[in-house]
């Protein structure tokens, strides 16, 4: 299969990998439908941070369920799924309490940016779609993989709700997704710092932001 490795900044390539196969009865094999490159994968593509040579790279991830392990219940194959950043079991009393990321047997994935890719703990990492998406569903999925979670729980954390007030420093994905789960939550106002005009129009539409009161941006 083809996937994508970084074998140094600035020194990215597409490569020939063997295809991963189930190593415990807790693994689930997909065939990745879309990935994301992260911010967090320029921070060794410019020389920043050091993943050691020939690294797996893409931690986004969509995909179909190709192949799942004897232990697996709550994925089949042919479910599409949405995967976390991070592998968890999400039974565990950290998982329990909405810390997945600091779950007692995480896994730091990586590797999503490839044709296929095995996913550890799968029952408490995969999200199965109720059904198989229209390809125009897809990129807003694949936010749910990674951003829209960190947004949520930024939000979340700050304890954001009704008859609140929320500022939101910054405009990049993870601060529109933060935006966006403050409304959901039901803040009254939000308050987004930006300097971009066209982030600045995403966080004030309407139509992406439906609940809530009024939405502010300041440069």
């Amino acid at each position: 299969m083809r996937a994508v490795t970084m074998h140094g900044p600035r020194d990215v390539r597409v490569e020939e990998r063997h295809k991963p196969v189930i190593q415990q009865p807790t693994d689930a094999i997909i065939k990745v439908v879309a990935a994301c490159v992260c911010g967090s994968d320029l921070w060794p593509y410019r020389g920043i941070a050091d993943y050691g040579p020939e690294a797996r790279m893409g931690h986004e991830y969509v995909g179909i369920v190709e192949q799942v392990g004897d232990a697996v219940a709550a994925v089949g194959p042919g479910d599409f799924v949405v995967g976390s950043f991070f592998a968890s079991d999400n039974t565990c009393e950290i998982c329990r309490s909405g810390y997945q990321s600091r779950c007692v047997q995480n896994q730091n994935m990586t590797g999503a940016q490839a044709e296929y890719l095995r996913v550890p703990l799968a029952d408490g990492t995969l999200v199965a779609t109720p059904a198989m998406p229209d390809a125009d569903l897809v990129p807003a999925l694949l936010t749910a993989s990674d951003v829209l979670g960190t947004g949520w729980f930024a939000a979340a954390a700050a304890q954001a709700g009704p008859g609140k007030t929320v500022a939101v420093v910054g405009d990049g994905a993870v601060g529109l997704l933060g935006i966006l789960a403050a409304r959901q939550l039901g803040a009254e106002r939000v308050i987004a710092m930006s300097r971009n005009p066209a982030r600045q129009a995403l966080a004030r539409d309407p139509e992406v932001f439906r609940r809530g009161g009024d939405a502010a941006s300041s440069g």
